[in-house]
């Protein structure tokens, strides 16, 4: 058995379309737009295969980032090398997604960046 997607929900489809292409090389399929529901969704795939839904629909309410909550909490990205995790974490930076947690080694071993992403979501970038 194999995770065959993962979605979120957004704001701003295109940014996060944007966001997801340029700064994690995914690949993105054509928009669906149900009119009569004004639900819209991109499928970004990426190298290893592994997909993430962005959606968007009318009314949807913003969750705060900052303020933890049950459910799934963050995406990692693997990125193969400490010097890629240090270039990307600085390019995401620059580029307006802040750092809010290293590049640093976690007490459990892994050399990781804490992004705030789209929206504030956060996204792990890791070896």
């Amino acid at each position: 058995m194999k995770i065959e997607h993962a979605a979120l929900y957004v704001q701003d489809l295109e940014k996060a379309r944007e966001f997801f292409t340029k700064f994690l090389g995914g690949t993105s399929n054509e928009i669906y737009h149900n009119k009569k529901t004004g639900f819209q969704s991109y499928f970004i795939t990426f190298d290893d295969g592994a997909r993430l839904e962005i959606m968007t629909k009318p009314g949807l309410k913003t969750a705060d980032p900052n303020e933890p909550v049950t459910g799934y909490a963050h995406l990692a990205f693997s990125v193969g090398s400490k010097e890629e995790v240090d270039r990307l974490s600085k390019l995401l930076d620059e580029s307006g997604y802040p750092v809010t947690n290293g590049p640093r080694t976690t007490g459990d071993g892994y050399y990781e960046s804490v992004i705030a992403s789209v929206e504030g979501f956060p996204i792990e970038i890791t070896i």
